[in-house]
């Protein structure tokens, strides 16, 4: 007889009703902060590792400028891009995310795209991917999600199973899924790839009009690619390329650049969409929204040292300057406080003061005090509240965002079309992608699913079926599968398609 199952609880052992969808203020958001069990699994999931970054750990970073190119000024209130030819001094981290500090550089894998922006209001920090969609829409999965990512607990490898095991149970992933195994998913260096934020933001105007947003850094220098075997061989001859490419890239006078292209649109627009604008695992389609040049960022200056500055350096979403302002996406609600939360715990609670992380062109005036590595005056002999009649800081009213609408039930809202999270994978694979892109998708896929147990390659390449036949039919064909137990997967529910591939019961 199977072993009764267990209950999963809080760490105080309290039952969780829902493990995967946060609480939220209707269908679409945004997160409620009484979520105890989401800020208790992020809490905790921050602070599972020191003193690396628990993601992005292998990283590397330069300094720049970024350039306004076109008037923006009735989309955004935003200083530093107030006028064309305005430059603002910035710093930029770029990264691998699920490897260690001492892990390839050519690893398939996402790369982080970070700019911190020295701005006159304070610190803006754009934090995005190299690509414009991510695995996961809901942050209540993400701490699993990463420690699928990661090693296994007892034999401390990276292991397959773990690997496709998640994603196969989460079909929100396929769209990402696509472009990791493309030969998008290993980048041949920093300079040439495109940074993307993936989540929607919102920038308002003097005016109170707000838009919704997504930025696109295109690179300058062009994207290039490796191909599964020359990943393979960079990670055994050159783990550091990466690295070593943008530093002496730079050096040589070589100053890498992207474009910035924004993709705008109106609440109006919004409100009827096709798909939830604030879904991270969709893209908003050109053709829908096409993408306007805005300005053009810039990097010419290498960190004259590496801890000091790309180390040290901690980018949060949550600095967001007047002008520019979060949107309800669930992700990015998370992160808002996650970021923030992570660098307390890696750098201490005065991160801030770190020449890196200290704005540059506003001082900071705050009532925070004390606390370990406190190195300026610490407020001198100011007063450390408000309210108060002995002249500190006030509040800025007119700083504050315009408001928009949200509505409905507080409560754990799974996705409502579960399907559509196939037809963008799809058009990815029929549409974008030419014959040899397709070949090297099908290739690196079969690569590496195939170390994963015969039950977790048929229910991931009954995805693939669903966002395609053919895409399903190639990935079966080259892990020797039964194409026609392969359909009868895609055929039915998630539910079902996880009880009929799961680990036979331990008697």
């Amino acid at each position: 007889m199977s072993e009764k199952k267990k209950t999963l609880t809080t760490a105080f052992g309290i039952p969780v009703a829902d493990d995967q969808n946060s609480l939220t203020a209707g269908e679409k958001g945004p997160i409620l902060i009484q979520d105890a069990h989401l800020l208790e699994k992020l809490g905790h999931f921050d602070r599972e590792r020191i003193p690396e970054r628990v993601v992005h750990a292998k990283g590397a970073g330069a300094g720049g400028y970024f350039e306004v190119m076109a008037d923006v000024t009735r989309y955004t209130r935003a200083k530093f891009l107030s006028e064309v030819g305005k430059k603002t001094e910035v710093f930029a981290r770029f990264s691998t995310v699920g490897g260690e500090k001492g892990s390839a550089d050519s690893a398939r894998d996402p790369r982080g795209f970070a700019v911190k922006f020295y701005t006159e209001e304070g610190n803006y920090d754009f934090v995005g991917n190299n690509t414009p969609v991510f695995f996961i829409r809901d942050p209540l999965k993400f701490p699993d999600f990463i420690h699928t990512q990661k090693r296994n607990p007892a034999t401390n490898c990276k292991d397959p199973d773990m690997f496709w095991d998640f994603l196969s149970l989460t079909p929100e992933s396929i769209h990402q899924v696509t472009i990791l195994f493309s030969d998008r998913g290993t980048p041949a260096t920093y300079r040439h790839m495109n940074g993307y934020s993936s989540h929607t933001f919102k920038w308002y105007n003097d005016n109170g009009e707000y838009f919704w947003v997504k930025y696109h850094f295109k690179t300058d220098q062009g994207i290039m690619n490796l191909t599964r075997q020359e990943a393979t061989h960079l990670a055994g001859t050159d783990p550091d390329h990466a690295t070593r490419d943008l530093f002496e890239a730079i050096d040589r006078g070589e100053y890498p650049s992207w474009t910035l292209e924004m993709q705008i649109m109106t609440p109006e627009q919004a409100r009827n969409y096709r798909w939830n604008i604030f879904d991270i695992t969709k893209v908003w389609p050109h053709a829908d929204f096409p993408p306007i040049k805005i300005g053009k960022l810039v990097l010419n200056r290498n960190p004259l040292n590496y801890f000091a500055e790309v180390e040290q350096a901690a980018f949060s979403p949550a600095n967001l300057v007047p002008g520019i302002a979060a949107s309800p996406d669930k992700m990015l609600q998370a992160r808002l406080f996650s970021y923030h939360d992570t660098h307390l715990h890696r750098l201490g609670p005065n991160y801030h003061l770190l020449p890196v992380n200290a704005p540059k062109h506003a001082r900071e005036t705050s009532y925070q005090r004390d606390a370990a590595m406190r190195v300026d005056e610490n407020g001198g002999g100011g007063p450390n509240y408000w309210p108060n009649s002995f002249g500190g800081p006030e509040p800025a009213a007119s700083m504050g965002e315009p408001p928009f609408e949200i509505s409905g039930r507080a409560a754990r809202y799974s996705y409502p079309h579960p399907e559509d999270d196939f037809q963008q994978a799809g058009d990815l694979y029929r549409k974008a992608m030419n014959d040899e892109d397709r070949a090297h998708l099908i290739g690196n896929i079969v690569d590496h699913l195939g170390g994963a147990q015969k039950r977790i390659q048929l229910r991931q390449t009954a995805l693939f079926f669903k966002a395609d036949p053919d895409y399903g039919r190639r990935v079966a064909e080259g892990l020797h599968l039964d194409l026609t137990e392969i359909k009868r997967l895609a055929e039915m529910s998630p539910e079902d398609r996880a009880r009929a591939t799961a680990a036979p019961e331990t008697k």
